[in-house]
């Protein structure tokens, strides 16, 4: 038997290998019958089958978690539409040609309208009223409306999905994947739309066929057969309420499953546990609702049996409800008092309060929510992204982030801070939405309006209610948490030099020694001292060069300290063999628009250069100087006019005094110099910065 069973089973497994020639054939044979006469035992079977494919689909609408776990609904609801539209048809061939159509409709006809043709036809009226007027006048409205907003949304969640992967939220194949989801949402409530019109026509179709079939009845039974009107209107409009009630029911539990799948909400959960939650989350309205229907019951005039008894269940439930809620509640209490007891029990320790964390981030108490997983706060798993991405783009390892509450703060704060010292600070409004302007200042929203923390653009504070309206008119929008870890991720690429501790790298260059160790042999501590390795990781990252590709670094360091250990010398050199790296990073397209140096300036700069003990550094004159400055805040002005970066190209020999000469009063401007750049990149000169005689 159990050999039987097993061969059954990889039979039934093939044959479902080929479902999609199978439906192929199902759809065409619902075409067949339109055409080819059914014996009527294959039409109580049929219609069996569209009663079964109807409590199938209501059941898959309140069993699915999303809408987009019954994508095929759309298809589907013009396949069954078309089937019952065929079972109809073969029906009525049936009724008018023999004068019966199967047990199945006989039975609708003769037990379920108790065989009055009368109150069968007002069954089927109401019926048809309800499934029209009511269920898919209303399933069509909220597709339609679905569907406009789906569409209309779409470039605000795009943009969403855009500052979550520029913020490290989400990787690039995470975005990808939102974004296929995005455009299924579209795809799914436009087809919706459309497809509910397949229910109002199935309606309006059966009413046709209904007083069709009625009328050819009458015409047969009288002239053809030689019934007199009152046999013939029970005999035919018997069979034809009959057959309008077993082709009304399925369509009736199709359409319904059409109205539950265009409400239902993403909860993650099934209707029945949507409905059993959220009714009964309120106990005091459940013990309301009992004394109000007590009330009824002793009210004269009005059966007391049925009020009080509901009124009594319903008191009943009320109780089980507010016990339930105060256990919860006790349990609650119970965990906060042992945590308490515990943190009193223990001993302090006054050596962990000398412990200076390298990255910190202080929260005033209204954004501590935004710390708590059972509110929904993900901003410890938005911290792990962030350095992932540091990792990823950098390649520098940023220990893990410490959160503090700090009641001293704005209840909206928070500041970063290094090494105990707060180097910046941003106010966020949780529950609302930064809009970011699109570029046009005249555009005004309906917000409070602000300052976005991490670049300074003009930005505005809106709620739910007028995040899709400033979507639509072009504004980047995204949630208050995401605006904190945007600002996190500028700030940590911004100070990465400060993060590299010698114990990060001497982990980096064990890390390298496990799988390059001929890269690290001879350099550390032969040639160079830890600190004089993490000084030269400290300057590229200082210019925000990343330190990803350790092996090239290490081994460039390796060669050229035999040359020379300065380490002004040292950088450049592996910013020169960095070319490629450098050009992708502020050339992605291939294409770079600088400002050069003239020729009688940069001989001026390089006699200028003095060595220090932090390097060289050009010691011009103060003119000179404000010349120099002056010159170059145009361009940045013109650079920021066109959206771009500003850079500064110049000859390798004065590219690192002029660099910091810069860096205190414009930290943002790239100073570049020729033999960083790949020969095959596009350079584009907007201007030239002039000598101070000419």
């Amino acid at each position: 038997m159990p050999q039987n069973q097993s061969a059954f089973t990889q039979r039934l497994r093939k044959v479902l290998g080929y479902t999609d020639i199978i439906i192929a054939a199902l759809i065409i044979s619902i075409v067949l019958i339109i055409v080819i006469p059914v014996h009527p035992s294959v039409l109580d079977v049929l219609l069996t089958l569209s009663l079964a494919i109807g409590v199938i689909v209501i059941l898959t609408t309140m069993f699915i978690t999303r809408p987009l776990q019954f994508s095929v609904f759309p298809s589907l609801l013009l396949v069954v539409t078309l089937f019952r539209l065929a079972l109809n048809i073969s029906s009525t061939r049936l009724i008018l040609g023999e004068g019966s159509a199967g047990q199945v409709i006989a039975a609708f006809g003769n037990f379920v309208v108790g065989g009055n043709y009368v109150v069968g036809f007002i069954v089927f009226v109401i019926i048809t009223v309800i499934q029209f007027v009511v269920i898919t006048n209303g399933a069509s409205r909220v597709a339609e409306v679905a569907a406009r907003f789906t569409l209309d949304a779409m470039p605000g969640k795009q943009m969403s999905i855009d500052a979550d992967l520029n913020a490290g939220i989400v990787t690039e194949q995470e975005a990808k994947e939102r974004r296929e989801t995005i455009q299924k949402e579209a795809d799914f409530f436009g087809a919706m739309d459309g497809s509910s019109k397949f229910v109002k026509g199935d309606a309006i179709a059966g009413i046709i066929i209904v007083i069709v079939n009625i009328l050819g009845g009458l015409i047969i039974g009288v002239w053809q057969r030689g019934l007199d009107v009152t046999q013939a209107m029970q005999v035919y409009t018997l069979l034809t309420v009959g057959d309008g009630l077993v082709t009304q029911v399925p369509a009736l539990l199709v359409s319904t499953a059409t109205g539950i799948l265009v409400t239902r909400a993403a909860t993650g959960q099934s209707l029945g546990k949507d409905i059993s939650q959220q009714l009964f989350a309120f106990p005091k309205v459940i013990g309301l609702a009992a004394v109000i229907l007590a009330i009824l019951g002793i009210l004269p005039g009005l059966p007391p049996v049925p009020f009080l008894i509901l009124a009594a269940a319903t008191g009943f439930t009320a109780y089980l409800l507010h016990n339930d809620e105060k256990r919860k509640q006790l349990d609650i209490d119970e965990q906060e008092l042992q945590r308490s007891t515990r943190e009193t029990k223990e001993p302090e320790n006054v050596l962990s309060l000398m412990q200076v964390d390298t990255l910190e981030i202080e929260i005033g108490y209204n954004l501590i929510p935004l710390t708590d997983e059972g509110q929904q706060g993900d901003l410890l798993d938005r911290l792990s992204a962030v350095r992932r991405q540091c990792a990823r783009e950098l390649g520098i390892y940023v220990k893990p982030i410490r959160i503090r509450d700090n009641l001293q703060l704005e209840a909206n704060s928070y500041r970063f801070k290094i090494r105990g010292n707060e180097i910046a600070s941003g106010q966020i409004l949780p529950g609302y939405y930064l809009a970011m302007s699109p570029g046009d200042e005249s555009m005004e929203v309906n917000g409070i309006a602000t300052t976005e923390p991490t670049f300074g653009l003009p930005a505005w504070w809106v709620n739910e209610e007028v995040k899709e309206q400033v979507e639509m008119q072009g504004f980047t929008v995204v949630d208050s948490a995401t605006v904190l870890i945007t600002h996190l991720t500028e700030f940590i690429k911004s100070h990465a030099h400060e993060l590299l501790g010698r114990q990060e790298v001497k982990e980096l260059i064990e890390l390298v020694q496990e799988t390059n160790p001929a890269a690290i042999e001879g350099l550390v501590p032969d040639a160079l001292s830890l600190g004089e390795v993490q000084k030269v990781l400290q300057n590229l990252l200082a210019e925000r060069i990343p330190i990803r590709d350790m092996v090239t670094i290490f081994e460039t360091l390796a060669n050229r300290s035999a040359v020379s250990k300065d380490l002004d010398y040292l950088t450049e050199s592996i910013r020169a063999v960095l070319a490629r790296t450098i050009s992708k990073t502020y050339a992605p397209e291939g294409k770079l628009i600088v400002v050069t140096i003239e020729l009688a300036l940069e001989e001026r700069v390089k006699k200028s250069i003095q060595q220090t003990a932090d390097g060289v550094y050009p010691a011009l004159s103060p003119e000179v100087t404000e010349h120099i400055y002056l010159q170059l805040e145009k361009y940045v002005e013109d650079f920021a006019l066109l959206g771009l970066q500003p850079v500064v190209l110049c000859s390798s020999r004065i590219r690192m005094a002029l660099r910091r000469l810069t860096e205190r009063f414009m930290p943002g401007l790239v100073v570049l110099s020729l033999n960083e750049l790949i020969p095959e990149l596009d350079v584009e000169a907007i201007g030239m910065v002039k000598d101070y005689e000419n």
